[in-house]
């Protein structure tokens, strides 16, 4: 990890003129999970952020990749699973005082704070678009049964559970009775 904090880029020694530009190659490890709740980037796993920073009119135009392993479980059978996000960046951060700046939004684009860019909500964003919310682990998974909880890719074709609907468990007393006939033959 580099000596500064995590996804924040200094932005002081690339020149505001349009068209200057400087690449960074770098791996950050990020302080808290990364992703959705069954799929994501978990806490202490190295980023790797290879980006190109160029100078455009209203501020740092920020473009290139972020990768990293991810850790999570199948939506189906629960069991570990693991992959790895491959995501493209795009992104401007406006500089202070600068026409986009002032007629912008808080929410809708980035801004340059302290000579410094912050990537981390620009990378939450992008994993959050580009990992599945039900993961699985192979796409045929058969999940768990319901009634028992085994696994149904272990259980076999013969697992079942012999079911009565409660609305008709009262009758299971009659089950294997013959209906006997009264005294005028009828059942």
């Amino acid at each position: 990890m580099s000596t500064t904090e995590a996804f924040v880029i200094d932005v002081r020694s690339l020149p505001r003129r349009a068209g200057s530009m400087t690449e960074l190659h770098r791996t950050d490890v990020s302080d808290t999970r990364i992703g959705a709740e069954m799929v994501g980037i978990e806490a202490g796993t190295p980023v790797e952020l290879d980006v190109r920073l160029e100078s455009v009119s209203e501020g740092v135009l920020v473009t290139g990749t972020v990768r990293a392993e991810t850790r999570g479980q199948c939506a189906r059978c629960l069991d570990p699973i693991t992959g790895e996000v491959n995501l493209f960046l795009t992104e401007l951060f406006a500089y202070p005082d600068s026409e986009t700046d002032q007629t912008t939004d808080d929410e809708d684009v980035e801004r340059i704070v302290d000579e410094q860019i912050a990537l981390e909500q620009t990378i939450i964003d992008a994993v959050a678009t580009t990992l599945p919310l039900s993961p699985l682990c192979r796409e045929d998974c058969p999940g768990l049964c319901p009634e028992c909880g085994v696994k149904l890719a272990d259980a076999g074709p013969d697992h079942g559970h012999d079911l009565i609907d409660p609305r008709w468990a009262g009758l299971a007393k009659f089950a294997g009775e013959t209906p006997e006939a009264d005294g005028q033959g009828k059942a």
